[in-house]
């Protein structure tokens, strides 16, 4: 009998995704991890390891023995960052700001690193973009100077990982971790491999010397974080600076936060001084007038949890071709479209043959639908050429059927349109607790929020002698209560009107 021969399997290959690092059994063309094409790439054999126990860096404790007070967050000098961060930075923490060329977060990093340096917490600003000069001159330039800020411009990790062996800063910025490259590993600057390999080794140091750290990303031309998406899984808080580049307002948002919420955002204004954070940016989104002009309403939008008042603008004109035009700046194309049908069919406006031009006031950009009442008067009020009261604000969404719907926050909207000085507010029905003195106008529908308008008051309701041509359809609502007189000098309701 012939004696068996034992045969040792041969390994298999394995593949990686360059993009993400995840591991498939075979070859893909697009990584069912993070859908990127092209990324999956042959890297041999996965070795089966059996790992022993080993010595522990520190025994495990009960939780509420362990010392919080270490994890305290310390100021950045800039409240509005402090406001995303929630308190400010934690040692130990690491935070990648992320944005578009020419928004200003070289800018804004140097002014946080002069701010934050101090005898106790030294700073070491790290650039790999600029040379130590140029950061020079434009810390002259925004009073960025402090003999506690330390300045290296450094490509290489090793460099990066000897200054703060040196310095031993309380507090590591660097500008940014695509251009920092490991001498022991192969790729250019910016690769999946380099940014792996730097951001965790910057990690490491963070962590065990209890030093925040400040990393600068780029973005590609989808507005992606630059490099695997590894990189948002290892740090700590993942921010996004936002804005148009010929605007001045500047905005972080929060995408992730281990230590605090996400949903609060930072105001700032760039300028030729450098980066100043905006306790009350309302102001850049208004336009201050004498008298009221048509076309233009107020609302009130919530970034995160901060209420912010914007103006709306339309502009109707005869159009000179066979296809009107629709152009919005600010607002969402699709959403403007869907709230110009509602006001033509349920509020009686005729667009079909006129160019209408949508827009908002100081580059920012209104998503959410609380503002969609507030385009539809904008419209009307442009339509009818007759101006809206300045003292008056429109929040609500707008439904297919010409229903207002309620939005969240209705109360932290008025309470921020009645601080800075509004008297008089279109809303849905219940909106809950008013600020004294501000008179709320519940409107369940667009055609009664159209007869808010002085001039198309008169002109929505029918003569009394005219009879009705249908019967009109039962409203399921109640009726809307309004006060004896909407606005200051505008004329009294007629109860028939609003049937």
């Amino acid at each position: 009998m012939a004696a068996r021969t034992k045969t040792t399997a041969k390994p298999r290959p394995a593949y990686r995704c360059t993009e993400c690092g995840n591991q498939l059994p075979k070859w893909v063309g697009r990584c069912p991890e993070c859908n990127a094409w092209g990324t999956v790439e042959e890297y041999g054999a996965v070795p089966i390891r059996t790992t022993a126990a080993g010595p522990v860096s520190a025994p495990a404790r009960p939780i509420a023995q362990v010392d919080g007070q270490v994890a305290t967050a310390r100021s950045t000098g800039v409240p509005e960052l402090d406001r995303v961060l929630g308190g400010g930075l934690v040692p130990g923490a690491v935070v990648l700001l992320a944005g578009e060329p020419g928004v200003g977060k070289s800018t804004l990093l140097l002014d946080v690193a002069a701010k934050a340096a101090g005898e106790r917490h030294r700073t070491l600003y790290v650039t790999g973009e600029e040379s130590a000069s140029q950061v020079r001159l434009r810390a002259d330039r925004i009073n960025a100077l402090s003999d506690h800020l330390y300045l290296a411009a450094e490509s290489d990790l090793g460099a990066v990982l000897g200054h703060i062996e040196a310095v031993g800063p309380g507090l590591l910025i660097l500008d940014s971790v695509q251009t920092i490259a490991s001498a022991e590993l192969d790729g250019a600057p910016g690769g999946p491999a380099q940014v792996r390999e730097v951001a965790g080794a910057l990690i490491r140091a963070s962590k065990e010397r209890g030093m925040a750290t400040l990393l600068v990303g780029h973005v590609t031309k989808d507005g992606q974080i630059a490099g695997p998406r590894l990189l948002e899984h290892l740090v700590d808080v993942v921010l996004s600076f936002e804005g148009d580049r010929h605007a001045r307002l500047r905005i972080i948002r929060g995408v992730k936060n281990r230590y605090g919420a996400t949903d609060e955002v930072g105001c700032f204004e760039l300028h030729d001084e450098g980066i100043e954070g905006l306790a009350d940016p309302s102001g850049l989104f208004l336009t201050r007038r004498d008298k009221p002009v048509p076309g233009t309403c107020l609302t009130v939008t919530l970034e995160g949890k901060r209420p912010l008042v914007a103006e709306v603008q339309a502009l109707m004109v005869d159009s000179q071709i066979p296809s009107p035009r629709r152009t919005t700046s600010g607002l969402e194309s699709p959403r403007i479209a869907m709230i110009l049908a509602v006001v033509e069919r349920h509020g009686g406006v005729k667009l079909g043959k006129q160019d209408i031009y949508t827009a908002t006031v100081g580059g920012v950009k209104l998503s959410e639908p609380s503002a969609d009442l507030a385009v539809a008067l904008a419209v009307a009020s442009s339509s009818s050429d007759t101006p809206l009261p300045s003292n008056l604000v429109a929040i609500g969404e707008v439904g297919l059927a010409g229903e207002v719907r309620r939005v969240t926050g209705v109360q932290r909207r008025l309470a921020e349109a009645h601080r800075l000085g509004f008297t008089h507010a279109l809303v849905p029905p219940d909106p809950g607790k008013v600020p004294p003195g501000m008179k709320v106008v519940e409107v369940a529908d667009i055609g009664e929020a159209l007869r808010a308008i002085p001039g198309r008051r008169r002109a929505a309701a029918k003569p009394r002698s005219e009879a009705p041509s249908a019967p009109p359809a039962p409203r399921a609502h109640r009726p809307t209560a309004y006060p004896e007189e909407l606005m200051e000098g505008w004329e009294p309701l007629d109860s028939d009107e609003l049937r």
